[in-house]
């Protein structure tokens, strides 16, 4: 399938699952979860069944179904088989309170939702809350009321004939400051970020057995987990639990994963771990992070030990995954890369006019991924879906070869003496240190009520916290940065507020101020 949008019928689900039928992969492992493997005919036939199980709810074309459940082969299953039916699923965040839930059930108008039996307890209370809440399926579990629908499904129910730029499939922003937005894709979406980004960046083949530790509901596993592995025939390892540095160190020796995705928070975890594996003991060929810039120390250090590099990289939930990423052949620490072939990039100015080289500005990207709209938001879909170009609300500039360097969120920005500081570049210094395992950078009004960086700082296990090693670290900051950047208080925590999907909540901690 092409790269740009193609106007004929078109069905995500059909094309994801048949080809690799199709290519003679039937017998191939196609996924492994906790409990269970499933080849590649046999998630087939799951995806049929699926398709019949959710029409038999009475959910029809184009209506909505709220999925919230772990990563499990019955995720991808139940996700495809709406797609094929043409009815959209809405994917949601696991970790998210009653209140979010009820927000996303009256905000989609989902009728149904199916739910893993874990996270049942939050959405029973709703379907008396929620006025368009009608029925609620458990997924799992002794109750196990999908797979019930699913064994006595008629797998021939034809797939719906619809169209690329149909609506698929819903993603809810992370709501770092504020509601989320039901963010919707169509169906030509899927496939294109595998043809733009997980060929010719990451070299995705059938050889290859994936591990993501972002979750499928995050738009960055989604991608790593279901759209790039089955348009190339690839085996994926999911896990429903936590991804502490136990769990996925034991998935990466047990199972042997060539490809593993991760965020930044997480690679510094896994390199502080006492448990850190040797590096023989895996058969990792290719790393990728996203979500936030990736430090530069943590970077080299993961080089220094596994002899395979991160390739960091920037999506949106607004773009569905990475637009903006290094590669193995062109790779600069500390910077997030070079456009990837299919988009187009542009940094701008308050008045978007684009700015000079070297010059910090908002970043602006243009490409055939790009949601359609959010639900129910025409004020911010005018606003970030601005014509071809949609506002990534980050700050970047453009280095002297051409790479794009970070600059923090929008809304982050700190000005000191006037001149503009980047949270993230004092924390990727503040990281440098061997005492930091992660820190957040805000801006606090000193005496004076002029704004200072203030840091908030998690250290590594076992390293004690007092004035000499706020000392320390104020003093290594200044070594690496210009002198007016440097944090003029630090505060030690024991954990960073994070969103579910891993990114600091700095709204937060300047509430805390």
């Amino acid at each position: 399938m092409p790269a740009h949008i193609p106007t004929a019928s078109y069905n995500a689900a059909v094309d994801l699952v048949d080809s690799n039928i199709q290519a003679g992969r039937g017998t191939k492992i196609a996924y492994i979860d906790d409990d269970r493997q499933c080849t590649f005919a046999e998630l087939d036939l799951a995806v049929r069944a699926s398709a019949c199980a959710i029409t038999s709810l009475g959910v029809q074309r184009e209506q909505r179904v709220l999925l919230c459940m772990l990563d499990s082969i019955a995720l991808p299953s139940i996700f495809l088989g709406g797609i094929r039916a043409g009815v959209v699923p809405v994917l949601c965040n696991t970790l998210l309170t009653q209140d979010d839930y009820a927000y996303m059930l009256a905000d989609s108008r989902a009728r149904v939702a199916i739910v893993s039996a874990p996270l049942v307890p939050l959405f029973r209370p709703l379907l008396e809350q929620v006025d368009t809440f009608e029925r609620l399926i458990v997924a799992g579990g002794d109750e196990d009321q999908l797979g019930a629908l699913i064994a006595q499904a008629d797998t021939s129910l034809a797939a719906a004939d619809t169209h690329a730029d149909e609506a698929c499939f819903w993603l809810y922003s992370s709501g770092s400051t504020g509601r989320p937005k039901g963010t919707v894709h169509v169906h030509a979406s899927l496939r294109q970020t595998a043809t733009l980004y997980a060929g010719p960046v990451l070299g995705l083949s059938a050889d290859d057995r994936v591990f993501s530790a972002a979750k499928l509901f995050f738009a960055y596993g989604l991608g790593n987990a279901l759209s790039f592995p089955l348009s190339v025939g690839a085996t994926t390892l999911l896990m429903a639990g936590r991804p502490t540095p136990e769990a996925i160190f034991s998935r990466l020796q047990s199972f042997q994963p060539t490809v593993f995705y991760g965020v930044p928070t997480l690679y510094a975890g896994l390199l502080a771990s006492p448990n850190l594996p040797d590096p023989t003991s895996l058969h990792l060929r290719r790393c990728t992070s996203a979500g936030e810039a990736l430090p530069e120390d943590i970077a080299k250090r993961w080089r220094a030990h596994f002899g395979v590099d991160i390739l960091d990289g920037i999506g949106s939930t607004e773009m569905l995954h990475i637009f903006l990423s290094n590669r193995t052949d062109d790779l600069r620490f500390g910077t997030t890369g070079k456009a990837v072939p299919g988009y187009e990039l542009r940094i701008v100015d308050d008045n978007d006019q684009t700015v000079a080289a070297g010059e910090l500005g908002e970043l602006l990207v243009k490409g055939p991924t790009a949601a359609a709209m959010y639900w129910n938001n025409r004020a911010r879909s005018r606003h970030t879906f601005s014509g071809e170009w949609t506002r990534t609300g980050d700050k970047y500039r453009l280095d002297d070869d051409g790479y794009f360097v970070y600059g923090g969120r929008s809304d982050d920005m700190l000005k000191v003496g006037g001149i503009y500081v980047s949270p993230s570049e004092v924390e990727a210094a503040l990281i440098s240190h061997p005492a930091v395992l992660e820190a957040a950078v805000v801006g606090l009004a000193d005496a004076q009520d002029l704004i200072k960086p203030k840091a908030f700082v998690v250290l590594v296990d076992g390293v004690a916290s007092d004035d000499a090693l706020a000392g320390e670290l104020q003093a290594h900051v200044k070594s690496r940065l210009a002198p007016y950047k440097y944090p003029r208080w630090i505060e030690f925590v024991a954990e960073l507020p994070k969103t579910a999907t891993g990114k600091i909540q700095r709204f937060k901690l300047r509430a805390q101020n």
